[in-house]
C-alpha cells in the first residue's frame, strides 16, 4: 500500500498551509484541492494510486481553516448559509486562498501543475487557472459551482436538503463527536448508485481525526470569501469539468454551467454519483484527468 510523505508546510505570509505528497509517485506535478472545511485525507489513496499509475506525481494539501493548516481568528459569524449568501466576508479573500496553492507550489518546487479540485476545491482550481494561469497546465473541477456565481445566484445550483439536515444535527464534544460529524457527512454525500464501505470511511476517519465538518465557524469563513478576480469565461487552460448526477449538494446544472463558461471544456456527468467519487469509479476518473493532462502537453 502506498503511503504519504511526512507532513510539510509551505507560507503564504502569517498562514501556514500542510500538504504532503504520495511517496514513489512521479511525472506530471498534480496538485489535490479538497472542498470546504475538509482535509487532505478526504482524498482516497486508491484514487492517487490511480493518478500515479497515469504517470503523476501526486501532492494534495490543505486549505487555510482546514485540517492542519493555520486556523483563522473568529472574525466571522457560525451561520456557513449565512456567509454562503451574503456579498462580503470578514476573514480572508479568495484571492488569498488561491495564494495557498502558488505557496504550495513554490515549496514543491513545481512552476507549473495540473490542478484537480472537488468541491469548494473545484471553485479554487478555477480561480487558480484565472488568477495565476502561468502556473497551471490543466484544470479539472468536479462537484463545484462556477467560480464566478456569489451571492443569490448559487441558489439556483443548491439542493438544501443535506445540508439542512446536517445542520440540525448535534455531535457529542471532543474526538468521538469530529468521527461521528466526519461519518455523517460522508455517508450524505456518497453515490446512491454505489455501496458506501461504511468500514473504509471510519478507517481513515479515525487515523486523521478532523473538526472541519463541524466547525461551523471556519466554514463561514472560507465559504464567506469574496473573488474579486477575472470571470470564468477568461478562464483559457484545458479544463475538465466533472459531476455526479445525483449530487445531493449541487445540481447537474453547476457543472454545465462551469463547461459552458469555458471553452473547450469537457463535461463529464456520471450516473448514480452523489458529492463524491466512488471507487468503482477511480479508474475511470484517473484516466480521465491523465487524457486531460496528456492533451495539455501537446496544445
Amino acid at each position: 500500500m502506498s503511503t504519504w510523505t511526512p507532513t510539510q508546510r509551505a507560507r503564504n505570509g502569517d498562514v501556514e498551509i500542510a500538504y504532503d505528497r504520495l511517496a514513489g509517485s512521479d511525472g506530471m506535478p498534480l496538485l489535490l484541492v479538497m472542498g470546504l472545511a475538509t482535509s487532505r485525507f478526504w482524498w482516497p489513496t486508491g484514487l492517487c494510486e490511480e493518478f500515479a499509475a497515469q504517470g503523476f506525481a501526486v501532492a494534495r494539501y490543505d486549505q487555510r481553516d482546514a485540517g492542519e493548516s493555520s486556523r483563522m481568528p473568529d472574525v466571522a459569524g457560525s451561520n456557513p448559509f449565512r456567509a454562503l449568501f451574503a456579498k462580503k466576508g470578514d476573514a480572508y479573500t479568495a484571492e488569498d486562498m488561491v495564494d495557498d496553492a502558488v505557496a504550495v507550489l513554490d515549496e514543491l518546487g513545481w512552476p507549473q501543475a495540473h490542478v484537480l479540485g472537488h468541491s469548494m476545491g473545484g471553485v479554487v482550481a478555477q480561480r487558480l487557472a484565472l488568477r495565476h494561469p502561468d502556473r497551471v497546465l490543466s484544470v479539472v473541477s468536479s462537484a463545484a459551482l462556477p467560480s464566478d456565481v456569489s451571492g443569490l445566484r448559487v441558489a439556483r445550483y443548491l439542493r438544501v436538503g443535506l445540508l439542512a439536515r446536517l445542520a440540525r444535527r448535534t455531535f457529542p464534544d471532543g474526538r468521538d463527536g469530529d468521527i461521528e460529524a466526519s461519518l455523517a457527512v460522508a455517508r450524505g454525500v456518497a453515490s446512491p448508485a454505489y455501496p458506501f464501505d461504511e468500514t473504509a470511511a471510519r478507517e481513515w476517519i479515525e487515523r486523521a481525526v478532523d473538526s472541519g465538518p463541524r466547525d461551523t465557524r471556519a466554514q463561514s469563513r472560507q465559504i464567506g470569501a469574496q473573488w474579486h478576480g477575472p470571470r470564468l469565461r477568461d478562464l483559457h487552460r484545458p479544463t475538465l469539468v466533472l459531476h455526479g448526477e445525483a449530487d445531493p449538494i449541487l445540481r447537474v446544472a453547476a457543472g454545465r454551467a462551469t463547461a459552458k463558461a469555458v471553452s473547450g471544456a469537457r463535461l463529464v456527468t456520471m450516473p448514480g454519483v452523489g458529492h463524491d467519487l466512488p471507487a468503482e469509479l477511480w479508474p475511470t476518473v484517473a484516466r480521465e484527468v491523465g487524457e486531460l493532462a496528456r492533451r495539455a502537453s501537446v496544445v
